[in-house]
């Protein structure tokens, strides 16, 4: 354990300062873990192009991490090395910023997969600059419109309802209605990872979001995560498909389409399992409103067939593409 923490320190020891060709990251941010699922995430806006590449880090079972200010992306890496290591947030957090010769111009926080909770705010990050900590979240701003942004933050996040997602667009919201960035908005991004992981970290990220450059890029990011919940009741609805459990699948897919109305992809390929699984009266009737929408579907059936996606079946094909 010594030896790790050695090498972890080390290396953070090694960065640029900050002062060497960086630009600060002008940023508003939150990091929590959801009480009732265990689930991990950080969601961040700044005035700055493609935030969501250097601030937010989360790793499924082991915590997450939002560095900003003058950004030091190792923060994130190590820090989750740490916690993962058994350190708490708040011992991986003044590991790290012991190391760091800059730390004054750093604005991190961290939340372990206890809830643990820390967050720095150095006195040379720009004003407004400031974070609170409170059980299980932290949320952090600096060159903001005035000092009560990350309070709106904390406030929203600890009264908002729904899943993890939900509270922490909630916070972002807040934190643009008192004002935000002094500079404006420019991008978005919000990483989401299971409380739990399953050994396949592809499938441990509920959501990984982002908004490279937009003029509201809230808005964009509130729309983003809505499809994404569409496809992951997709995905739920041909996991039902799957042990055979029609009526659950037929549920998920009709809740994947209401999210997303004119998506037509989604009902294409819910159709395409009610066909594949011998329910041709039910597929037919979806494939109609797809081709009616979107013809260019229908071309697509045969080549399906010829791999095996949907049944080699001459009369259901020709039933399929006559719709």
């Amino acid at each position: 354990m010594r030896l790790m923490l050695a090498a972890l320190l080390l290396a953070l020891a090694v960065p640029a300062a900050a002062g060497e060709g960086r630009r600060p990251v002008h940023t508003y941010s939150i990091v929590a873990r959801d009480a009732a699922t265990g689930d991990l995430g950080v969601a961040v806006q700044s005035h700055w192009f493609s935030v969501g590449s250097a601030v937010p880090w989360a790793e499924a079972g082991v915590g997450a991490v939002a560095t900003q200010s003058f950004t030091e992306p190792s923060y994130g890496p190590l820090g989750l090395a740490l916690m993962k290591a058994g350190k708490s947030a708040p011992e991986a957090l003044k590991a790290l910023l012991a190391a760091d010769a800059d730390r004054e111009v750093r604005q991190v926080a961290m939340v372990d997969a206890q809830g643990r909770s820390a967050a720095h705010t150095g006195a040379k990050c720009i004003q407004a600059a400031g974070h609170e900590v409170g059980e299980g979240f932290t949320v952090e701003a600096n060159l903001m419109d005035k000092a009560t942004v990350w309070p709106a933050m904390a406030k929203a996040f600890k009264g908002a309802k729904g899943d993890l997602a939900d509270r922490l667009l909630a916070a972002l919201r807040a934190a643009q209605a008192e004002g935000g960035d002094i500079r404006g908005q420019q991008s978005a991004a919000i990483l989401i990872v299971k409380g739990k992981p399953s050994g396949q970290p592809w499938n441990d990220r509920l959501f990984d979001l982002r908004v490279e450059d937009n003029p509201d890029p809230l808005k964009e990011l509130g729309r983003l995560i809505q499809l994404r919940r569409a496809y992951l009741l997709m995905d739920e609805g041909d996991g039902h498909v799957t042990a055979g459990k029609w009526g659950e699948a037929k549920a998920s897919y009709e809740a994947a389409a209401k999210l997303a109305p004119g998506v037509w992809e989604m009902p294409f390929w819910q159709a395409v399992a009610l066909a594949s699984s011998g329910k041709r009266d039910e597929a037919l009737p979806i494939f109609k409103k797809v081709f009616a929408a979107e013809p260019f579907w229908k071309r697509l059936v045969p080549r399906l067939a010829e791999v095996d996606q949907l049944p080699k079946d001459p009369a259901l094909l020709k039933a399929i593409q006559a719709q």
